[in-house]
């Protein structure tokens, strides 16, 4: 028979514990306050799952600003993509129709695992056992039609990690009623890439379609 135990992991309980006893405390106000009116988000934010990136860290985000959606390597696919991603279409929708997001940012990243995968298998013909995760970084393999081939590996991740973003705003324009909204300037559509090691975003500047320090 199995022991019934709290499964969560003890170092999580305890700084539950004292997050509950220092930051909830100081701010059950605002919590409560919070917990009584619908949420509205000043932007979405679509992430990359990655461990490394935390959206409400590096903006200095409160609660309630931020309407926050992951997935492997930050990708939006294809309205009409065969690699339908539910969970991705959902979010979106919600955030336009229900909480009128003003701005919808991808947030991409340097030393993606995700693009370093697709990388290794599109040149290196390499193999793994990732099903879900194959089928999914698909979405983004036309990236590959305009790599450089003069660059060194390194520079050619970054190239791909930053077309991901601009593919991934491409496809976002194509869902209903997206483009709509940009027009009439009720959304404002912004790709960032940010520098695990420096700390440093680039942004995507929409008159040249190139990435630009902050």
């Amino acid at each position: 028979m199995i022991k019934k135990t709290n499964s969560l992991p003890r170092f999580l309980v305890d700084r539950y514990k004292i997050w509950k006893k220092t930051y909830y405390f100081k701010n059950q106000h605002n919590f409560k306050k919070l917990s009584k009116l619908p949420q509205k988000p000043k932007a979405m934010i679509i992430s990359c799952c990655d461990s490394r990136i935390n959206p409400t860290s590096i903006f200095g985000a409160k609660e309630g600003e931020l309407f926050i959606h992951r997935n492997i390597a930050n990708i939006i696919p294809p309205y009409n993509s065969t690699n339908i991603d539910n969970s991705t279409f959902a979010a979106i929708e919600y955030a336009i129709k229900k909480l009128k997001v003003p701005n919808l940012i991808i947030l991409g990243h340097t030393n993606c695992g995700g693009i370093k995968a697709i990388y290794d298998q599109h040149f290196k013909g390499a193999k793994n056992n990732y099903k879900f995760v194959n089928r999914w970084l698909k979405n983004i393999s036309a990236v590959f039609l305009k790599l450089p081939k003069k660059l060194s590996k390194k520079n050619q991740i970054i190239f791909l990690e930053e077309e991901g973003v601009k593919v991934s705003i491409n496809n976002l324009l194509n869902y209903p009623n997206i483009k709509n909204l940009v027009t009439k300037k009720k959304l404002l559509i912004s790709g960032l890439i940010f520098d695990i090691s420096s700390g440093d975003i680039k942004s995507l500047n929409s008159s040249n379609n190139k990435f630009e320090k902050i």
